[in-house]
């Protein structure tokens, strides 16, 4: 896959870098790919293929197989390829499965992405508004999105794999998502990752304390 240069997105990732909000400080990265193969982008391309079409055959054999899997599709393999491509550009130092990715992404709404957005991103938005004129931090982030890969015609992915599990995560992050805005017309991916630190985390304090803390604020208020 290739980077794609983009100024918007640049002036994002300027502010989200690291934004201290004095008790907590959010990291934040967009980045923008065309799904041209580059590189060893088309052998690692068949190397997931293969590695799908061979988890469809032995769960075929199976009796736990379901012909409404949605990876029998060639187009539905396709994507899910795009994606993890996506994922090893996103995290170059880790060796991503095709069938183990594909447990952890999730096709969100533009209403389910937002509801994220606005509930892990409310302080950033704050200061956003506090420190730069014109539209919203959501409102700015999604017309630099928009750009690149035309939102109308979007898919959007999430990915949070399992939090005490799997490497990705940031370690010591309080929380961390991972967004992929897909055009299939396009040919054209936006990853968006941000993740949530304590800047009070002190000897003798683990991060889980501050990972669950968090977490009961942010959904107190909220209908699940």
């Amino acid at each position: 896959m290739k980077f794609l240069e983009c100024a918007p997105l640049d002036r994002l990732n300027d502010f989200l870098c690291h934004l201290n909000l004095g008790e907590r400080t959010i990291k934040g990265c967009l980045e923008a790919y065309s799904c041209k193969h580059a590189g060893t982008d088309k052998k690692l391309s068949i190397s997931l293929d293969n590695e799908i079409l061979d988890y469809l055959g032995k769960s075929s054999d199976s009796d736990s197989s379901s012909p409404h899997d949605p990876l029998i599709t060639r187009t539905s393999r396709k994507t899910l390829v795009y994606l993890v491509l996506a994922l090893y550009h996103m995290y170059p130092d880790y060796d991503f499965s095709a069938v183990k990715a594909h447990q952890f992404f999730t096709e969100e709404s533009w209403d389910s992405f937002k509801q994220v957005f606005d509930s892990y991103m409310f302080e950033a938005s704050k200061e956003w508004d506090e420190t730069v004129e014109g539209l919203s931090l959501l409102d700015t982030l999604l017309k630099a999105i928009d750009e690149v890969v035309k939102l109308a015609d979007c898919e959007i992915y999430g990915y949070v794999p399992d939090y005490e599990a799997d490497p990705l995560l940031d370690s010591g992050a309080m929380w961390s998502f991972n967004f992929l805005f897909y055009n299939r017309k396009l040919k054209r991916v936006v990853t968006f990752h941000f993740s949530c630190f304590s800047n009070l985390i002190t000897d003798g304090f683990l991060a889980d304390e501050f990972h669950n803390d968090y977490d009961e604020q942010i959904f107190a208020d909220m209908d699940i």
